[in-house]
């Protein structure tokens, strides 16, 4: 086996986060964990905790398991961030309003996140860069148009 230069725990952990929808992922876990610390607020702050405090528990705790599903097995994240939005917006009912709409906006946004995730996708080039290309590309393109042109006079 070739020795290979260490890799420092920063850099193998950047490389594990750029092959899955890590944002989506975590947000949906945060979304979850949020929602189910609100269950356990006191009865004054308590909206609404539908059917007998099951569908309470048991949404939340289903979105805390599929954000690590996305983390951890990103192949299947189209049908967990589906299910999550769905969940997401179905604590708005059974569980204080969403987390007090904290957790309801953190479940949208991170399945949304992981739903829109490309695998292998080239990175964005900003449109700056692509003007200064175009430029450069021009340019190298413009002497040789003269030294045709001179050539054909």
């Amino acid at each position: 086996m070739p020795d290979r230069p260490h890799r420092g725990p920063r850099l193998a952990f950047r490389g594990w986060r750029a092959r899955r929808p890590f944002w989506g992922g975590l947000l949906l876990t945060l979304a979850g964990g949020e929602i189910l610390l609100t269950e356990q607020a006191s009865l004054k702050v308590v909206l609404h905790i539908g059917m007998q405090g099951l569908a309470g528990y048991l949404l939340p705790g289903l979105m805390v398991l599929l954000g690590l599903l996305i983390l951890f097995n990103p192949s299947q994240r189209l049908f967990y961030s589906l299910t999550g939005v769905l969940l997401s917006l179905g604590t708005w009912l059974t569980s204080n309003l969403g987390g007090f709409f904290l957790g309801l906006l953190l479940g949208v946004t991170g399945s949304c996140l992981a739903f829109g995730w490309l695998p292998d996708q080239e990175p964005r080039v900003s449109r700056r860069a692509r003007r200064k290309r175009a430029r450069t590309a021009a340019r190298a393109l413009t002497p040789d148009r003269a030294e045709n042109m001179e050539g054909a006079a």
